[in-house]
């Protein structure tokens, strides 16, 4: 956006710019986004397509954007909200009065990240006998428990899935358990391949063990309880199951809250007490946090308030039965179509598809289909795994699911067409045998301008911008390099693109 005055975007202008203006400017910006509406967005955003919740919950931000979430005695507006989300949270994962958890608690956190990093960081401060903390977690569990290890100084014990299941052996999570283990981790479902762990001997495993077992829930606790009063065979996986001391589960996910609103569940109190953070050690107010943040708008919570109370218990499974409709038409359409195999028969709200013709490029495929409008997401090869397409199916996808088919096999013909992604062959052997600490900015700047990011205008970029509109040499690149030098590869090219605007 270029300011009039200063010839250049400013965040900061000399003189103050008219709302509408700033507005427009804000659209303007917006426009170069993947779509968040219309069900051909299969990542990142989660749409019911339900008429007018968005304006709700635009309101309901509103009215509460400037409450503090710090002090809830100040705000019991806030509280009370709160009290009621993770009240919905628990009834809906089996705690509750009645119960075999009839005393759980939680707390309303910014994100399924946040979530996961508080229950490593309850599990660990739970056991101060422990001076090397250990977390056990699939190979298929969230990257957050790795970030959570990684900020907490806590030692990661990977455990591999089955590349036929896409699960972990329970023996080998068993048999992965140490003295030193303080939380054992599983998955409903992964969010890679949309499977459930076998959470019920898992968690049985940590409980014989006397270790804490969380299950990470975020992507699919709003869902399979009630994709499983539709019929469908929904593994026990939440506080049913003995030995399942935390679950997390994100609202603004399946509970189509707007971003950002988890929930993290314990079983009781007690377990919950070492999440806390309180400090008097100062001559300032005496600070307590039940999360990470100190600070917090009220406006996420009450937009997921406004949420639930809006769709309602009936509502959320009339939204569970369009979008099982819409997975079982996206798995026939992938079924459909010579050179591609579905990772694994979907359990939940994920279709997850790979390539069988050595002829057919799975990243170009990607290309094609955006291209056609369809905006997936693409999985790199792992530990034997194939690369893979990930789509996570919401409600909105429905009425858009029999447009899928034919442009899918369109896509593949013109994938075939165009052939693999040809990358020179030295760069392949360097990606294969460079060390992450060998890279420069000087390298990775010309691989990034080889790529075409952080180009802007040209080298395959859309108009005014510094991605390119096709990323299957990015991908193919970063295919072909070891997970290590993957991760430097990316921050290098997310630091190019992350620079501030001097304007």
């Amino acid at each position: 956006m270029i300011d009039e005055e200063t010839g250049g975007f400013s965040a900061l202008p000399e003189r103050g710019v008219p709302a509408p203006r700033v507005l427009d400017e804000i659209a303007a910006l917006r426009a170069a986004d993947r779509p968040t509406h219309g069900g051909r967005l299969f990542a990142y955003v989660y749409d019911p397509a339900v008429p007018g919740l968005d304006e709700l919950t635009a309101a309901a931000y509103a009215a509460s954007a400037h409450v503090n979430g710090l002090d809830p005695t100040a705000f019991p507006s806030l509280l009370a909200m709160e009290n009621a989300l993770v009240g919905a949270a628990a009834r809906l994962l089996g705690a509750g009065p009645g119960s075999t958890a009839p005393d759980a608690v939680g707390s309303v956190t910014s994100g399924g990240t946040e979530s996961l990093i508080l229950a490593v960081k309850t599990a660990r401060d739970a056991r101060p006998d422990s001076t090397a903390p250990r977390i056990v977690v699939p190979a298929s569990g969230h990257a957050a428990f790795a970030k959570a290890a990684h900020y907490l100084r806590v030692a990661l014990d990977v455990v591999p899935v089955s590349p036929e299941t896409l699960r972990p052996d329970p023996a080998a999570v068993a048999a992965a358990i140490g003295p030193d283990t303080v939380l054992v981790a599983c998955s409903a479902p992964s969010y890679a391949h949309g499977v459930v762990d076998p959470v019920t001997q898992i968690a049985a495993a940590a409980e014989a063990a006397g270790v804490r077992c969380h299950v990470d829930a975020c992507f699919g606790g709003w869902t399979l309880p009630y994709l499983r009063r539709l019929g469908a065979p929904v593994p026990a996986f939440d506080f049913a199951v003995p030995g399942v001391t935390s679950i997390s589960v994100d609202l603004h996910k399946y509970a189509y809250a707007p971003k950002g609103v988890s929930v993290l569940l314990h079983r009781d109190p007690a377990l919950r007490a070492p999440q806390y953070f309180a400090y008097a050690d100062w001559p300032g107010y005496t600070m307590i946090n039940p999360t990470i943040a100190s600070t917090r708008s009220g406006g996420p919570i009450a937009a997921a308030y406004a949420t639930l109370r809006h769709l309602g218990d009936d509502g959320y499974l009339r939204l569970a039965a369009r979008t099982r409709e819409a997975v079982a038409a996206l798995a026939d359409a992938v079924r459909g179509v010579d050179g591609l195999r579905l990772m694994a028969e979907p359990e939940s709200t994920v279709v997850c598809f790979t390539v069988t013709d050595p002829g057919l490029d799975l990243f170009v495929l990607v290309d094609e289909l955006t291209v056609r409008g369809w905006h997936t997401q693409p999985q790199l090869t792992y530990a034997g795994l194939p690369a893979s397409v990930h789509l996570t199916v919401t409600a909105a996808v429905a009425p858009r699911v029999a447009e899928f088919g034919p442009d899918l096999a369109d896509a593949v013909g013109a994938a075939r067409a165009a052939g693999p992604v040809a990358l020179p062959p030295e760069l392949v052997a360097l990606a294969g045998s460079l060390a992450p600490d060998a890279l420069t900015p000087e390298l990775v700047a010309g691989l990034a301008a080889g790529l075409g990011l952080g180009g802007g205008e040209g080298d395959g970029a859309a108009a005014g911008s510094p991605v390119p509109e096709r990323m299957a040499p990015v991908n193919a690149l970063l295919n072909a390099a070891p997970p290590a030098l993957r991760e430097r590869l990316l921050v290098e090219f997310v630091g190019l693109l992350q620079r501030p605007s001097w304007a």
